[in-house]
C-alpha cells in the first residue's frame, strides 16, 4: 500500500469481545501479520449519534455538543470529510442518514438526500440509507460502487445490522453473534479487492451492546469496541492496552497523510507497538 487512500469501516454496535471471538477473517489477517487489533474505550454517552461525531471529528461530547441521538443539526466541528476536502482530496460514504445530518443536510429528506453528489459539500459523494435493517450486503455494494466510480481518497462505510440485531435480540443471542459472523464474511469478500486497489483499512465500532439489548451506559459491554488496522504504517499484532476513542480520528488523518484538526488529540497510537499474535 504505497498511497494514502483509506477505507474506514464502522460496524455499529459491535462489542470488543464478540469481535474477538467471532471475526475469523479479520483475525486470520492479524495472525499472519497483515493487520493489527486494538481495544478501544468509547466516549460517553455510549450512544450512536454522539459517537459518530466523536469518530469523525475526534472531539468529546462536552466540546462538540452532540449530546444525544435527538441532537439533529449539522456539526460545529471539522470532520474527516471537511479535512480531506480542505486538503484537495476526494471523499465518499455509504452510511446511515444520521451521518448526512451531521455533515451535509439536516434534517434528512429521504426523497432528496438518499444519493448526494456535490463536491462543494463536506461529504462529496454519498449514498445514505434510512432503515436500520437495510442489508449490510447492499450497503457494501453501495460502498464498492462509490469506490469504483469515484476512487475516493477517504471512503467511510457505516454498517447497521449488528446494532439492529443487538437491539432486537440482545448481545447475548444467536442472532447477534451470527450477524457478527455475517459481517466478517462480507469483509472477507470486499477487503481483498479494496486492498488490491491500494486502500488502507480501518475497522471499528461506535459502541457495544448489552445483554439487555441496549447501550448508553458505562460498562465494558457498552463501551469496549475493536479497532482493526490494515496498513504498512501501523505495526501488525495485538495491543492489549485499551486506547481512547478520541485517537481514531487523528489516526485516520495520519493514514491519510493530512494534518489533524486543532481540536483533535495528539496522536499516540503510533508510538505503541502491538505484540505478535
Amino acid at each position: 500500500m504505497s498511497n494514502n487512500k483509506l477505507a474506514m469501516i464502522m460496524l455499529d454496535g459491535l462489542r470488543y469481545d464478540t469481535a474477538v471471538s467471532h471475526m475469523g477473517y479479520l483475525h486470520h489477517l492479524v495472525e499472519y501479520g497483515k493487520a493489527s487489533r486494538f481495544r478501544v474505550q468509547s466516549e460517553l454517552p455510549s450512544l450512536s449519534r454522539p459517537l459518530y461525531e466523536v469518530l469523525l471529528t475526534g472531539t468529546p461530547v462536552w466540546t462538540n455538543g452532540v449530546t444525544g441521538n435527538r441532537t439533529v443539526r449539522l456539526s460545529h466541528q471539522e470532520s474527516l470529510f471537511h479535512l480531506t476536502r480542505k486538503q484537495g482530496l476526494t471523499n465518499a460514504t455509504a452510511s446511515y442518514y444520521w451521518v448526512s445530518e451531521l455533515y451535509n443536510e439536516a434534517p434528512f429528506d429521504p426523497l432528496r438526500d438518499r444519493i448526494q453528489q456535490n463536491t462543494d459539500k463536506p461529504i462529496q459523494h454519498g449514498i445514505f440509507y434510512f432503515e436500520d435493517h437495510y442489508p449490510d450486503t447492499h450497503l457494501f455494494a453501495d460502498a464498492h460502487y462509490l469506490l469504483n466510480t469515484h476512487g475516493p481518497d477517504f471512503l467511510y462505510v457505516h454498517s447497521m445490522n449488528i446494532d439492529d440485531d443487538g437491539h432486537k435480540y440482545t448481545a447475548d443471542s444467536i442472532q447477534y453473534r451470527n450477524r457478527v459472523l455475517a459481517a466478517d464474511a462480507i469483509l472477507a469478500t470486499v477487503l481483498p479487492v479494496w486492498m488490491e486497489k491500494g486502500y488502507q483499512i480501518m475497522i471499528t465500532a461506535d459502541h457495544g451492546m448489552t445483554a439487555d439489548g441496549n447501550h448508553g451506559g458505562t460498562t465494558s459491554a457498552d463501551r469496549e469496541v475493536p479497532l482493526f488496522i490494515i496498513s504498512d504504517r501501523i505495526a501488525p499484532g495485538i495491543l492489549e492496552e485499551t486506547i481512547s476513542q478520541l485517537q481514531v480520528a487523528p489516526l485516520a488523518c495520519h493514514l491519510l497523510g493530512i494534518p489533524a484538526s486543532e481540536a483533535m488529540q495528539p496522536l499516540t497510537v503510533c508510538d505503541r507497538s502491538p505484540a505478535s499474535p
